[in-house]
Parts: structure tokens; sequence; C-alpha cells
């Protein structure tokens, strides 16, 4: 397990003085991040072996933002590997130890030459100690498109959206579907299926339904293909 220590910068916060949504996922994002370079699995030492951690699925469930200038402690951990796939967990804690968020998230190891995933050997998970996973509701990591979907406005990928593995980062997908909703919305659950990856460049076409309990976003390709689907629990 790692852990990091932090407080909520006026930055990361809302209108109404809350984390964001795309704030809770970079700590988790970040959280992961610093783990890998603790343990000597860092963004430098795979780019040298031509290989990237890339994420898959998110499942996070939100029991309350913290506040702007809350102390706040972000962890994670590897807790298991089944064929290409490796699963990690992560939470967060206010002060006084009350869990605020957790998730559950999927991941594989990309082989960055041939751009598509490579076999998960001993040596890249040795690093990593294996800790039990957090009791959270197993979900599929599927997320069907509704049929009657709006049509939003494309966005094009600019170098803004890109992060070192040279793709849109996948926080990015989430802030652009909250960009993109007109309703202030409290959400409870996240789901996050990614399917391909965007580069800069690439237009993306967003779709989105509002249901009585959730909100699920497509963003597409030019040809109606999945870059992510988001799914929004109100």
């Amino acid at each position: 397990m790692y852990s990091f220590d932090s407080r909520v910068r006026y930055s990361e916060t809302s209108e109404n003085g809350e984390l964001t949504i795309p704030g809770l996922i970079n700590y988790f994002q970040d959280c992961s991040t610093f783990h890998s370079e603790k343990v000597g699995q860092g963004i430098k030492t795979l780019k040298e072996k031509n290989r990237a951690w890339i994420i898959v699925y998110w499942q996070i469930e939100i029991l309350r933002l913290p506040k702007l200038a809350e102390e706040i402690t972000t962890y994670t951990m590897a807790t298991g590997m089944k064929g290409l796939c490796a699963k990690r967990n992560f939470y967060m804690k206010d002060k006084e130890g009350e869990v605020l968020a957790r998730a559950d998230s999927i991941w594989v190891l990309m082989d960055t030459e041939r751009m598509r995933p490579t076999k998960i050997t001993p040596e890249d998970i040795r690093p990593y100690s294996k800790d039990e996973p957090l009791s959270m509701e197993e979900k599929s990591r599927k997320i069907d498109l509704p049929e009657n979907m709006k049509e939003c406005p494309p966005i094009q990928v600019g170098k803004e959206h890109i992060d070192t593995n040279g793709h849109v980062n996948n926080c990015r997908y989430i802030q652009m579907v909250f960009q993109l909703l007109n309703e202030d919305v409290k959400p409870v659950g996240l789901r996050v299926e990614y399917v391909k990856s965007a580069v800069e460049g690439d237009m993306i076409c967003p779709k989105i339904a509002v249901e009585e309990n959730r909100i699920v976003a497509g963003l597409l390709d030019t040809k109606g293909r999945p870059y992510a689907i988001v799914e929004i629990v109100c």
C-alpha cells in the first residue's frame, strides 16, 4: 500500500468550494504514479522498456467530497492480476479517518512500440505488494450506450489533453463530460470504460443521455466508435 497527504487546493475546487470529480480522479491517478515512482517502476523506467500502464476501467464510489483546504490522505494498493489485466484500489480519507471516496480500477501493460497490450511478467509486479481488495460491489466493466442520446458539440484534441503516453489522459475524458453538463450534478458514483486512445488532432464527438438516476456519455470518434464511455450515478 502507498499513501500521500495533501490539502485541497483552491485550483481543485468547484464553485461550491468542494473538490471537483476530475480533481478526485487526479488524486487517485497521482497516487498510483507516486507509488510506481517509489518502487522503481516510474514513467522513465517504463519508457526505457517501451512499456506503459494504461487504465481501461474506473469504478468510483463517492461518499463526500472534501472542501477547500481540508486535510486529506489518498491511498492505493495493487489487489490482483488476471490474464493481461491488473487491478488497483484507491481510497481517500479526511483527517478524522472518514472514508470520502473509494475506487476500483483495471489496467493493462501496453507495449508502446506495437501499441497493444503485452503479457505482465513477475518482474513487472514484483515491486508491488499485493493487498486485500476493498469491499465494493463488483460491476461489469462494459457500459452500454442508451438508444436515444443527444449530440453535443465536437471537441478537438489539443496539446492540453495529452499526457506522457502521447494520448488523451484518462481524466480528461471525464472532465469533458462534466463541462458539457448544464445542470448541477451531485454524483455518488462513476464508471468509465476506456475503449481506445484519442491523440492530438482527433475529433471527439460526444453524445449524452440524461436518465432518472444516471447520466451516460459516449465520447466517440467521427465514425461513432467510442474512445470512452462515462456513466455518472446521481
